[in-house]
């Protein structure tokens, strides 16, 4: 069970700044390492075509799903790394059965919200992120998300749906924001939370970029503040990507 104590409702005790640092670095490594990720697929795919430069970018595009996957492993084990230096364990940030409540419940508190979610975001808030980026600009055309994710079905799962709930909630939420409010206030810290989720999914696009940080990052972080428990943000987490999922594999 989970000692809700240890978990905070609105303010704990400050955190010393070595540990504060451990989660600025769990927080950006995200964001450098799909950086990092993009440009050793563009130096392979250089050195594959023979310097191909036309060819070079559609495939590192279409080997996004392989780097997501490969990102997230890596973020696992730096958060992994950072927990185990501060002392942590997995029930410490919100991890396990919260004492008095059935888990059950938890996960449908969490799970309906990411579902209509997920489901806003297919019929809605994508094809308006289209015609955003189509009319005021963006680093990443129109419509290449879609493209992108969908070119492997298979490492888009396993990053999607399988890897990223559990991943991005123990850093973001569990590992990070646990930390933050020993810090700085609770908006604050969930701001801070929601705009280094955002900046996770940076290739996305800068619209992408808000409105992954301000609607999913918002949501599982209230979730996380309101239950105490990881268990709501990552049913929420889990429904939204399944159904994205979901979307992609029929549009494709």
């Amino acid at each position: 069970m989970i000692n809700t104590d240890t978990l905070p409702a609105t303010k704990t005790r400050l955190v010393n700044p070595q540990k504060l640092a451990r989660v600025w670095l769990t927080l950006i490594a995200g964001p450098v390492l799909i950086l990092l990720s993009m440009l050793a697929a563009s130096i392979f795919y250089g050195i594959v075509t023979q310097g191909d430069v036309a060819a070079i970018p559609g495939l590192v595009a279409a080997s996004t799903p392989y780097q997501l996957v490969v990102v997230l492993i890596l973020l696992f084990f730096i958060q992994r790394w950072a927990m185990l230096r501060d002392g942590l364990t997995w029930q410490s940030i919100g991890w396990g059965k919260v004492e008095g409540l059935p888990t059950v419940r938890e996960l449908l508190i969490g799970g309906v919200p990411g579902a209509v979610l997920g489901l806003l975001y297919v019929f809605v808030l994508a094809p308006g992120l289209a015609r955003v980026q189509s009319s005021l600009g963006d680093f990443v055309p129109a419509g290449e998300i879609l493209t992108t994710l969908g070119s492997s079905l298979l490492p888009f799962f396993i990053a999607n749906v399988l890897l990223a709930p559990v991943v991005e909630e123990n850093v973001y939420r569990g590992y990070a924001l646990t930390r933050l409010f020993g810090r700085f206030s609770q908006p604050v810290a969930i701001l801070i939370s929601c705009a280094f989720f955002g900046l996770l999914h940076w290739a996305g696009g800068f619209w992408y970029i808000l409105l992954t940080g301000l609607l999913a990052g918002g949501l599982f972080a209230g979730l996380f503040t309101a239950r105490r428990s990881l268990l709501a943000p990552f049913a929420a987490h889990l429904a939204l990507n399944v159904v994205e999922f979901l979307y992609t594999w029929l549009a494709m």
